[in-house]
């Protein structure tokens, strides 16, 4: 039975989240311990369990890529798009999201993109392309990809959550239903932003802004680019070790018979990939050149670790209040469940669009999606729901979007929620949602 003290221990859950989105995920996952702490001591509600299997896969993978990029290996990787890029400026609006999604699928975390980033901007420009068009989907490509990463933190997190509820899926097979469904999504949101917006030679604001030479030259002066760098082999080992430790995960996870098995049992995926990644981490170092203390600076391993400390917080904050109210909560939902389990994704989103992380969504409430008895493959049918933050535009990827383009086209807007990345991110969410539904019906 819902009751006042329900009601106020909820308030309590979510006013910790709202406060901690304000001041950034490290701030959000420990602001959330001060609704622990309430919940905990106050209340004296049982705690619920800390997701320590995901938070040690984010250790892992994120020190495996922060190790590949002090090696100089990302920038390798950044040439490679940027060769494609300025190939076909023309189709900047199809190829950047593209570009931003595998970077992101590749490294399993969306803060990659930040030296491409300019570059697309300065493409654009170049090409009189309005930026907004391609810079506005690239950014919502690069959160897109999360999903349709093998060592992303929600992708690893579904399949040990889903394997421990009965749904014996393993990570290909969340690949195969979210990587097509995720880049239907991005096709269409490119689409739909290909005319988006008044042309260049045609926006009076953008027009007024040239013919002040110190603006001219701030939007036209400088080129964006990586190719004037000399990539060293040993950078470009670290990606070939990267990719291999990529390849070993899938295989074992298509293959587990190739795995140990021990009195307990086989050796289990959320270990094969922290015994991989962490290997594949020393080789770079031993082998590639790669200093530790530049990893440990560089942006890609310093957001994985904000990411595990929002994630440790969050989830166990949430965890925390539905474990304790699973019954109540079971009661209340279980006719609007069974008539339509795939509403489960309106709740997907809004969470997200309050905690700023994908993986914390899963982790925090797939295991009550479970509870609440929705199927395994509705489930996966709309994983590419757990992505909101782009409703909200404070994610720093979409910030640091907005600074790069240079013409000022790519914007927040004045009323907050008209900015620039609305339009692709709804249309993203939504189309990616239903065909990754439909082919999940399909299959299962």
């Amino acid at each position: 039975m819902i009751t006042f003290t329900t009601i106020i221990q909820l308030c309590i859950v979510l006013g910790a989240l709202w406060i901690g989105s304000r001041y950034g995920s490290l701030a959000l996952g420990a602001i959330s311990g001060i609704g622990l702490a309430i919940l905990v001591f106050g209340f004296q509600m049982k705690p619920g369990t800390p997701p320590t299997d995901v938070i040690y896969i984010i250790i892992a993978a994120v020190t495996c890529a922060g190790i590949m990029q002090a090696s100089g290996g990302m920038d390798w990787m950044i040439q490679i798009a940027e060769r494609m890029l300025r190939k076909h400026p023309e189709r900047i609006t199809f190829l950047a999201p593209l570009c931003t999604f595998f970077l992101t699928v590749l490294v399993g975390t969306g803060h990659v993109v930040y030296t491409l980033m300019p570059i697309i901007c300065d493409i654009a420009l170049k090409k009189g392309i309005r930026p907004e068009r391609p810079c506005g989907v690239a950014s919502i490509a690069s959160q897109v990809g999360i999903t349709c990463s093998p060592i992303a933190a929600a992708v690893v997190a579904f399949v040990s959550i889903s394997n421990a509820n009965g749904f014996d899926v393993t990570i290909p097979q969340v690949l195969m239903i979210s990587i097509p469904s995720c880049l239907c999504g991005l096709m269409a949101a490119a689409a739909a932003s290909y005319k988006r917006g008044l042309d260049l030679d045609k926006d009076p604001e953008f027009q007024a802004k040239l013919k002040d030479p110190e603006q001219y030259n701030y939007i036209y002066g400088d080129t964006a680019t990586t190719l004037d760098k000399t990539i060293p082999q040993s950078a470009k080992n670290a990606v070939f070790i990267f990719l291999g430790a990529l390849a070993v995960i899938v295989m074992f996870a298509v293959f587990p018979q190739l795995l140990p098995v021990f009195e307990s049992g086989r050796l289990k995926m959320n270990l094969v990939i922290q015994i991989v990644m962490i290997t594949a981490a020393a080789f770079m170092i031993l082998f590639c050149k790669a200093d530790p203390k530049k990893a440990v600076a560089g942006p890609v391993w310093q957001s994985g670790m904000v990411a595990v400390v929002a994630i440790y917080g969050i989830a166990w904050l949430a965890d925390t209040y539905f474990s304790n109210y699973i019954s109540e909560i079971q009661l209340m939902l279980e006719e609007v469940v069974a008539m339509y389990p795939w509403a489960i994704a309106f709740v997907f989103f809004l969470v997200s669009v309050l905690i700023n992380s994908q993986g914390a969504v899963v982790v925090a409430m797939l295991p009550l999606a479970y509870k609440l008895g929705i199927p395994g493959p509705i489930l996966l049918g709309v994983l590419p729901s757990v992505y909101g933050y782009f409703f909200i535009p404070n994610y720093p990827s979409d910030i640091a979007t907005v600074n790069f383009d240079r013409s000022g086209t790519t914007v927040i807007g004045k009323y907050l929620l008209n900015h620039s990345f609305m339009m692709p991110g709804m249309v993203c969410v939504v189309t990616s949602t239903l065909a990754a539904y439909m082919l999940s019906s399909l299959i299962y």
